[in-house]
């Protein structure tokens, strides 16, 4: 590539560092809320709360890590090593309850194994009135909610890592005298580990970062604590030393999949990938592997649906009136302009770091994708904090000094605190796909078109965005549905009158309605269809 200016090299270093800033800034803010504590809320939550809340988080944790990482390798196992009938259908059904929101399949579950719920209902009805099952509402429900809707994390990163083996390990683990039982613990989960530590991570902190599905349980962890002492006690600062807090949790699950991944870089994979099975199950044991399948595809996907169309033709689709519309309409509003600020911004990031490849750039693009680990409670509450200190300090002061009548603070509240917050943490969600897509373009094809002396701006258009469309298109769409399903910062953050179906939801379950929130619960299950879609096609092409 022809030597750049200066000037143009600076560009995009400092794209890389206004994008490494916005994650910063409410990280830093966290930290300068602690200035100041407001003793009489920090008393209350130390001695009603506190112990409460770091043991459910504990529980969580080390409940919803040890779910995953059985179902998610259990279930990869099976469909990529093992034959058995209904397998090449159930190797890409097990990724659907990803299109399932937590919060949607919490209520489901609530409503469904509740006390009064239809199965109890019916149980009694066989077994007798003193007849019960144990308590949905309770630390194993919320875990058990929270292991079906994140196993898919473990099962697809874990599947891919056991197919990229090869035939090759396995087979001379079984020459050297080794069953397929010793052959999996000895040689293929240590070879997956970093794979299954990755899924593991990724489960942990989407668990540290749920609002919805707790609060359906009454369950009470860092987030709604978060949400109460905002709107409970009315103090921004409280909540935002609450958010730091539960950030700590958040950048642990960091490190420890740090050190999984650097311990475990030993196991090199240099095994042709394989196709087809390793092992044919046969007789009982293939229908038992058949049966388990489905009965986790049952659990979190199709019982989850079905009862959601039932309640929804019950009575829930006379909601289907002009209100609704306007929740669709803010809905696909927000996330049709987050979703193009959050690609654009992408697509500088990862040109960014394409012609300015030094250190620097690099971790700072590596620090403006940390923000999918920043919970959106965590996120919505520094950076309300922030533009609440802005407005007070800096925006009210300036009007005042113009003259205006009725200074009023103009960021607090707004929508570009929100698509800011969207921004941050779904940056790296758009980054995945076009830094792919920016990979396949050869570095001869923008420099044969600055020698033929195209200016940089028409090589952007010509060359990289027709080359870059499908990762865009991609971005944008996993973008607009994680935008879509988007609780706590929606929740938080949303101005007055923005509600959304995330929104709706959370209203209508908190008064336990379930049947009228099955409507906006099914149309966001449709539309989290359409990335699994995605997801399961590029899996079925590697």
């Amino acid at each position: 590539m022809p030597l750049q200016s200066t000037a143009r090299k600076t560009r995009w270093q400092l794209v890389a560092y206004l994008c490494a800033a916005l994650v910063l800034m409410p990280l830093l803010v966290l930290l300068i809320s602690w200035q100041d504590i407001d003793q009489q809320i920090w008393g209350h939550l130390l001695q009603t709360q506190m112990l409460r809340l770091i043991s459910n988080t504990l529980w969580l944790i080390a409940g919803v890590a040890a779910g995953v990482i059985l179902l998610g390798v259990s279930l990869a196992w099976l469909t990529s090593l093992c034959d058995f009938p209904g397998r090449r259908w159930l190797d890409w059904a097990l990724m659907l309850p990803f299109a399932v929101p937590a919060y949607v399949l919490a209520f489901v579950m609530v409503g469904l194994l509740d006390f009064a719920g239809p199965l109890q209902s019916l149980l009694r009805d066989w077994f007798g009135n003193d007849f019960r099952l144990p308590p949905i509402r309770s630390t194993g429900g919320v875990i058990l909610t929270l292991v079906l809707v994140f196993y898919p994390y473990v099962y697809m990163l874990a599947r891919s890592a056991f197919l990229a083996q090869g035939r090759g390990l396995m087979e001379a683990s079984r020459i050297l005298g080794q069953t397929p039982w010793q052959g999996f613990w000895r040689v293929a989960i240590p070879m997956a580990r970093p794979a299954i530590s990755a899924g593991t991570a990724l489960a942990i902190m989407e668990t540290l970062a749920d609002f919805g599905a707790v609060s359906v349980f009454n369950y009470d962890t860092f987030t709604t604590a978060i949400y109460k002492t905002w709107y409970g006690f009315f103090s921004l600062q409280s909540a935002t030393q609450l958010a730091s807090l539960l950030l700590l949790f958040v950048f642990l699950a960091l490190f420890a999949e740090r050190r999984a991944q650097g311990r475990n870089k030993r196991f090199p994979a240099n095994d042709k990938p394989r196709k087809g099975a390793l092992y044919r199950l046969k007789g009982p044991l293939a229908w038992l592997a058949s049966g388990y399948c489905l009965l986790v595809l049952a659990i979190a996907f199709v019982i989850p649906v079905g009862q959601l169309l039932f309640w929804l033709l019950s009575s829930g689709i006379a909601d289907l009136d002009s209100r609704y519309w306007g929740l669709i309409r803010n809905t696909l509003t927000l996330g049709g302009i987050a979703a193009a600020l959050t690609v654009s911004v992408a697509i500088l990031l990862v040109l960014a770091q394409r012609l300015q490849p030094i250190r620097r750039v690099r971790s700072a693009v590596a620090l403006a994708n940390l923000g999918y680990a920043l919970p959106g409670s965590v996120l919505a509450v520094g950076i309300m904090f922030f533009f609440s200190y802005l407005d007070n300090h800096l925006v009210v002061p300036l009007q005042a000094w113009l003259g205006m009548a009725n200074p009023a603070p103009l960021l607090l509240g707004g929508l570009f605190a929100l698509l800011l917050a969207y921004l941050i943490r779904f940056m790296a969600v758009a980054y995945g796909p076009l830094d792919t897509s920016l990979a396949r373009i050869r570095p001869s094809l923008p420099e044969a078109a600055q020698s033929l002396g195209q200016p940089g701006w028409v090589v952007f258009w010509r060359i990289y965005v027709p080359l870059l469309l499908p990762g865009i298109l991609s971005a944008a769409l996993l973008v607009f549905v994680d935008v879509l399903k988007e609780m706590p910062a929606t929740l938080l953050m949303r101005p007055f009158g923005w509600d959304t179906l995330a929104v709706r939801i959370h209203a209508l379950t908190t008064e336990g309605d379930w049947t009228r929130a099955s409507l906006p619960a099914l149309t966001l299950v449709l539309v989290g269809l359409l990335p699994v879609i995605v997801l399961i096609r590029r899996s079925g092409r590697h």
